[in-house]
């Protein structure tokens, strides 16, 4: 090759190169005028149902199981999957259980759902994501937090009341580092916690509204031991020791967690994690600002696809459906359909929700 074919090579690649980096940086640029120019809603408004119309009786708009507390605004706490800070604190005992990539296809992250029950403590948290924000957004919730992504524009959501928050960082200048503690026997970003009842104080100091609007999700009746298959193996594939799998255990008809290879238990109280109902549901991610992601589930601020895929894992077998959140509106339900187009009716019990990437490998393993 000739000195000016070299020379013509070089150029062209250097253009090529410039281009990929341009294109990049300005769908950043697009996506942070587009989140800039969302309207913060009202904080008031909901986008919830007047009623809790898929349960009529004094059951969790989640579990369907009754209880004391069934009219309760749900609480959704941040935290970690780091496998310091494991076993977690409080899961055993919560509503619903959202999981999710923070960095794409690498570690996740997790939101407890609390309704019905106050465990001792909750543990350890995180900090906020809008992601989940956008989530809890649309179940009604208090969203309780450790500290904040540093994006300008959802720094600014928040401090606008995008959502009733308390974070334990700060939660702007609220002090409500008051109602936190550290755990003796975790170290550093690790070992922030809370007390149940201190979240609770926190949220009526902070003049929350405590009765939930939120609509909930239908149930129906669990099979008989003798409908229930004698097993089954389900695999979530998230990366190294992020990967969960579930084994079905008819006894019980629940899904036995296990996490990165091992148990896993409540700190609080050494119960086993072990969902009635199991929702995989996917969603693309990528990276939009250094250390932090995005994934596609129907957030207003960020998003171009607000429906996938879905799979559900109840009474010991396999439902493939698809999931759906309006991203036209922040405080929308993450709803949740059969193959037929009607919605998804769970196990009376607890709801995990895995979010997968693409990519990341699903596999259900039954035995009849």
């Amino acid at each position: 090759m000739s000195k000016k074919q070299k020379i013509i090579v070089a150029l062209v690649a250097a253009l090529i190169a410039f281009a990929v980096v341009y294109s990049f940086a300005q769908r950043n640029s697009l996506r942070k005028k587009r989140a800039s120019q969302v309207m913060t809603e009202n904080h008031q408004n909901q986008g919830v149902s007047e009623s809790n119309v898929l349960n009529n009786d004094n059951v969790s708009p989640i579990t369907g199981l009754p209880c004391d507390n069934w009219n309760r605004r749900p609480i959704a706490v941040m935290q970690p999957s780091d496998v310091a800070a494991r076993p977690a604190s409080g899961f055993s005992e919560a509503d619903m259980v959202i999981e999710m990539p923070v960095i794409t296809a690498t570690i996740t992250r997790l939101m407890g759902v609390y309704i019905c029950n106050n465990p001792e403590s909750v543990g350890s948290m995180r900090s906020a994501r809008h992601d989940f924000v956008s989530l809890a957004k649309g179940m009604d919730a208090i969203f309780v937090h450790w500290g904040r992504s540093h994006m300008d524009w959802f720094i600014e959501k928040l401090d606008n009341g995008i959502i009733d928050n308390i974070n334990c960082n700060d939660d702007a200048g609220k002090s409500a580092g008051r109602y936190c503690f550290r755990h003796p026997d975790l170290v550093g970003m690790h070992s922030g916690y809370m007390k149940f009842d201190k979240i609770l104080e926190a949220a009526n100091d902070f003049g929350y509204r405590l009765e939930t609007d939120f609509e909930g999700y239908p149930h129906k009746s669990e099979s008989s031991l003798e409908e229930r298959p004698q097993g089954g193996n389900l695999r979530v594939a998230y990366a190294g020791n992020s990967a969960v799998e579930y084994d079905y255990d008819r006894e019980t008809n629940s899904y036995i967690r296990t996490w990165g290879g091992v148990l896993d238990k409540d700190r609080n109280n050494n119960e086993k994690i072990a969902p009635k109902n199991v929702v995989v549901a996917m969603a693309k991610s990528e990276q939009i600002e250094g250390q932090y992601n995005n994934v596609e589930l129907g957030d207003p601020w960020m998003d171009t696809l607000d429906s996938g895929e879905a799979y559900y894992y109840m009474d010991g077998k396999e439902y493939r459906g698809n999931w759906k959140k309006d991203k036209s509106s922040v405080g929308s339900k993450l709803t949740f359909y059969d193959k037929n187009g009607e919605e998804i009716k769970f196990v009376p019990g607890q709801v995990w929700v895995n979010i997968l990437e693409p990519g990341q490998r699903l596999r259900w393993t039954p035995v009849n």
